[in-house]
């Protein structure tokens, strides 16, 4: 009997529809690689797993699959999808031109309370890379670029990087045990940037950050070829 799989029994009170829930559920769980690429699911085991009807896992499974996330063969085993190459590049080249501009306006929107509300993200970042929580550090990552969107007054913004970050968040995972003192140091020298009102050495740190991937996916592709789809492309 395979091991049961990493999910939990919905909430059937919550106010996102019980289609949305079990969507941003498995979501998360593929992205966090709970689900890694190569995983077989069932609509069957899903359901009764977290406890809902197959329709709403029907629902999801098309929806991650529209977003490249599940790969679903009639009269064959659904499955988590292998890592894509092109479709994390193209992710980065959505969240770069988004972000670079977000950082433009940020620069002169933010106030010194916006500032200090990222010092204090800064110094929780280095408190979960210190302690090796990994998990931690990447939500924290994730909080910092969405204050500075939310607090330039772009909150639109993350919502569209959210939506399309996505192939990007499963590289970064296996990014976590050597790439977290990079990103630590580009947060720095980011926020360094916008205390001082710098928009050439802000906008070029926000790039120099986001552009890290190209120069590791190579190494965590060579390192997890299991876990990529077999094709290589040139960055």
């Amino acid at each position: 009997m395979p091991a049961p799989l990493p999910l939990t029994q919905l909430d059937q009170n919550a106010r996102m529809s019980v289609s949305d829930v079990v969507f941003e559920h498995l979501r998360q769980q593929v992205l966090g690689l709970s689900l890694p690429p190569g995983t077989k699911l069932s609509e069957v085991e899903v359901a009764k797993q977290m406890g809902v009807s197959r329709q709403p896992v029907r629902d999801a499974f098309y929806r991650l699959s529209k977003l490249g996330f599940l790969v679903i063969r009639p009269q064959r085993a659904t499955t988590v999808s292998l890592i894509s190459r092109e479709a994390v590049l193209q992710a980065r080249f959505i969240r770069n031109a988004l972000e670079v501009e977000t950082v433009r306006v940020a620069v002169a929107a933010l106030t010194d309370e916006d500032l200090a509300a990222l010092r204090d993200l800064i110094e929780q970042q280095r408190a979960a890379m210190e302690k090796g929580e990994k998990t931690k550090f990447h939500e924290l990552d994730d909080q910092f670029h969405r204050e500075i969107c939310t607090r330039a007054g772009l909150g639109f913004t993350w919502e569209l990087i959210a939506e399309n970050k996505g192939h990007m968040d499963r590289v970064r995972m296996l990014s976590l045990s050597f790439a977290s003192r990079d990103a630590f140091d580009d947060h720095v020298k980011i926020l360094s940037a916008l205390e001082s009102r710098d928009l050439d050495r802000a906008t070029q740190a926000m790039r120099d950050h986001l552009s890290r991937i190209l120069d590791q996916i190579d190494r965590i592709q060579d390192d997890h070829t299991e876990l990529f789809e077999v094709a290589r492309h040139q960055s």
